[in-house]
């Protein structure tokens, strides 16, 4: 886990996996092996916190089967990348406090811990969805979740999507806070950010990367990046085009 404090910075595996690291943004990443190049702005300092967790210690507390799943199978999968929330930013300013005043190793543990029970809350699916979801259910959830990673450039509704797998409006918008802890608008909306900041960093302009994450109005787009990533896109646009540094 990977919290950005300052700058940003990007990892680039052996295979050609990227993964991005963000000022007040949260990476997650799973690696069974890392072999490739950190790089970083010239000039921009870069400050991050980085929290690692063993296969046994995820077992422990995920379980096997989700750290399983969580682990993947490939050297390097990217699990996460969103907005730091609030709850693991106040122990982060905790534990970074505490790691520079020598605090205690049991302080600092508490405070990791909790900063990954936080994250966890959002990677594994609430304890409850096997109740109140069935198999088929669950299969019809993650089909309209693939939907709409497969379709970022279009128009999608709550309508076209239940249309297309089988479910009413009102169970697909509670299926999706109960397996996936979030709603389908905020889900597309992060799909469509993260695409976007991809398509900016490898070289497109700002109007293309609009279109080809369903916005019509680029402008438009331009508010929705902003408030999302509190930067604009015209700023990573302009990172980009500066170059980088290997480190």
């Amino acid at each position: 886990m990977t919290f950005g404090l300052w700058g940003q910075s990007r990892y680039t595996g052996a295979d050609g996996q990227q993964v991005d690291f963000l000022a007040g943004h949260t990476t997650i990443t799973a690696f069974r092996e890392s072999r490739g190049e950190r790089r970083y702005e010239g000039g921009n300092p870069v400050r991050q916190l980085r929290l690692l967790v063993s296969e046994r210690r995820l077992r422990h507390y995920a379980g096997a089967d989700d750290a399983h799943r969580l682990l993947g199978s490939g050297p390097v999968t990217r699990l996460h990348l969103g907005k730091t929330s609030g709850i693991s930013a106040a122990h982060l300013r905790t534990l970074t406090t505490g790691v520079r005043l020598g605090c205690r190793p049991l302080t600092l543990s508490i405070h990791a811990l909790s900063i990954l029970a936080d994250q966890l809350e959002h990677l594994l699916p609430k304890p409850c969805a096997s109740d109140t979801l069935s198999l088929d259910e669950v299969e019809k959830l993650e089909r309209a979740r693939d939907l709409m990673r497969g379709a970022l450039d279009q128009p999608l509704t709550i309508g076209y999507l239940s249309s297309q797998v089988g479910l009413n409006a009102s169970k697909l918008k509670q299926g999706f806070r109960t397996l996936f802890n979030t709603t389908p608008g905020r889900m597309l909306l992060a799909l469509r950010m993260e695409k976007a900041h991809a398509l900016l960093v490898s070289g497109c302009q700002v109007a293309q990367t609009a279109y080809r994450v369903g916005y019509t109005h680029p402008g438009n787009f331009s508010v929705a990046f902003s408030r999302y990533f509190g930067t604009s896109p015209k700023t990573v646009s302009r990172r980009r085009s500066k170059g980088t540094t290997v480190q």
